[in-house]
C-alpha cells in the first residue's frame, strides 16, 4: 500500500521528475476528458464511442448482424473521424518529434478548438440532438479523441494512454504480487483507471440530467487548462522534453 500511495503521489506531483516531467498529471487530466467525452457520445449521440474504437467495431458487428439498437452509420462515422484525428496527431508527432512539451501543447490546443466547435454546435441547438447535430458532434469529438490518442502514444508515458484501459487493468492484475510480478507503477495505473471513471461518472450524471452543453463546457475547460499548462513548458530544455527511446 505504501508503494502504491508513493507512486500515486509522484504521478500527481512529479517534482524533480527527470523522465517525464509534468506529463503524467497532464495526461491524467486528458483521461478525465476522455471519460466526459465518451459519456456524451454514448449517452447522447446514439450509443457510439468516439474514443473507444474497440466498442465501435463491436457495435458495427452487432448492427450488421441485425441488432436494431446500434446504427451502422454512427460507428462508421466515429471511426472515420477518429482515424483522421489520429492522422493529424501523427503529423504533429513528426513535426514536434524533438520536444514533447511542444507536441502536447499543439495537440491540446487542437483538441480545445474541436471541443469548442462541438460546444458551439450543441449550444446553438439548445442541447437538442437532431441527426445533423448528432453527426457534427461525432465528427468534432472523434477528431479530438483520435488526435489525443495518437499524441499520447507518441509521448510514450507508460500506463497513460488516456483513452484505453484494457492493458492498464491487465497490468494491474498480471504484474501484481499474487501473480508473482513486481507491480511497476501501481499508483499510476490506479489513477489512470480512477481518472477515466471520474470523467465517465461526472459526464454521465450531467448528460442524463439533460446538461449536454454543460458537459461539453466542462470538457472544454479541462482541455484548455492542459493546453495552457503545456504551453508554459514550450521553452523548457529539461531532459523530460526529449522523446523517449
Amino acid at each position: 500500500m505504501r508503494r502504491l500511495l508513493g507512486d500515486a503521489l509522484r504521478t500527481l506531483w512529479p517534482r524533480g521528475e527527470e523522465l517525464h516531467g509534468p506529463l503524467p498529471p497532464l495526461l491524467l487530466a486528458l483521461t478525465v476528458a476522455t471519460g466526459l467525452v465518451d459519456a456524451v457520445s454514448y449517452l447522447a449521440l446514439g450509443h457510439v464511442f468516439v474514443a473507444n474504437m474497440t466498442g465501435n467495431v463491436v457495435f458495427l458487428g452487432f448492427a450488421l448482424a441485425g441488432d436494431a439498437e446500434p446504427s451502422v452509420l454512427a460507428p462508421v462515422a466515429s471511426t472515420a473521424a477518429f482515424l483522421l484525428g489520429a492522422l493529424a496527431g501523427g503529423r504533429l508527432g513528426t513535426r514536434f518529434a524533438g520536444h514533447r512539451a511542444r507536441l502536447l501543447a499543439a495537440a491540446a490546443a487542437g483538441e480545445t478548438a474541436l471541443v469548442a466547435a462541438a460546444l458551439v454546435t450543441a449550444a446553438a441547438a439548445h442541447g437538442r440532438v437532431t441527426p445533423g447535430v448528432q453527426y457534427a458532434l461525432i465528427a468534432f469529438l472523434g477528431l479530438a479523441m483520435g488526435l489525443q490518442n495518437a499524441v499520447a502514444r507518441r509521448l510514450g508515458v507508460p500506463d497513460l494512454t488516456t483513452t484505453v484501459l484494457t492493458l492498464t487493468l491487465t497490468g494491474l492484475a498480471a504484474d501484481s504480487g499474487p501473480a508473482g510480478g513486481e507491480a511497476p507503477r501501481p499508483g499510476r495505473r490506479v489513477l489512470s483507471v480512477a481518472a477515466m471513471f471520474l470523467g465517465a461518472l461526472t459526464g454521465g450524471s450531467l448528460v442524463l440530467a439533460g446538461h449536454l452543453v454543460a458537459t461539453l463546457a466542462l470538457t472544454l475547460a479541462l482541455l484548455a487548462a492542459v493546453a495552457a499548462a503545456a504551453h508554459r513548458q514550450r521553452s523548457a530544455d529539461a531532459a523530460w522534453v526529449r522523446p523517449r527511446p
